[in-house]
């Protein structure tokens, strides 16, 4: 079961917007956000969540679709961690390892009971996947947290944005474009993929108190990657 969250990005206001903080923005969208009393520790920002409250989030939930192979049953709050941790690292994304190592020390929380939310390139702006553990693509804080733990074995939570040109291909992809990588996370979402975004983060929120409240294995089925379409509020693409 998932005990320790971490929202992978680069602390300060000038990359709040950027493509590589989307595992922050997705954490604002969060039933419980507003209700998390964050305070510097472990090299980030932690709050805490106990397990009636994650509970309620959780029954307020629409239930999930008969044909999605989701379990919407969660155990009681009793049967739940007494508390689940949440993490912003501020160590900058290359050093994300250190501080969710120092959380999931001072708790004594296995990899395996990690979940990464992060920006992905390999998988198009619209999608989501949950995954358990396998290959880092490149991105150097999934990078700084096997470094860390010796391990990959940790759950992801992952946000596609695509790669430089990805939404007019052949045309450019505005900054960052022509295989700027590095340009390409660290540049802001422009206003039209905020708004495609938007239903993204909001699906990718309560993926995540599914994860939290259920079994995660139970979300495979249909969530190992998800396309939405952004146009019609997030419905999903079969």
């Amino acid at each position: 079961m998932i005990q320790l969250v971490a929202f992978l990005g680069n602390p300060g206001a000038e990359y709040a917007r950027n493509r590589h903080n989307a595992g922050r923005l997705l954490a604002a969208e969060l039933p419980f956000y507003s209700s998390l009393g964050w305070r510097k520790k472990y090299r980030g920002l932690y709050a805490a969540l106990d397990a009636g409250s994650l509970a309620a989030a959780h029954a307020a939930l629409k239930p999930a679709a008969p044909d999605s192979g989701t379990e919407q049953a969660a155990p009681p709050a009793a049967e739940l961690p007494a508390q689940f941790h949440f993490l912003m690292p501020e160590t900058y994304m290359n050093l994300s390892g250190e501080s969710v190592f120092a959380a999931a020390s001072f708790f004594r929380i296995k990899p395996e009971e990690i979940l990464i939310v992060h920006d992905e390139l390999e998988i198009a702006p619209g999608a989501l996947s949950l995954k358990f553990s396998g290959g880092l693509g490149g991105h150097n804080g999934l990078r700084s947290m096997k470094a860390r733990f010796g391990t990959a074995a940790f759950w992801r939570l992952r946000i596609g944005i695509g790669r430089p040109g990805d939404r007019q291909p052949g045309k450019g992809g505005g900054p960052g474009s022509g295989g700027d990588i590095a340009g390409w996370v660290l540049s802001d979402f422009g206003r039209a993929e905020e708004e495609a975004l938007a239903p993204v983060l909001a699906a990718g929120a309560e993926v995540l108190v599914r994860a939290l409240a259920e079994k995660p294995e139970a979300l495979l089925p249909e969530w190992s990657k998800k396309t939405l379409n952004t146009a019609a509020g997030g419905q999903a693409l079969q």
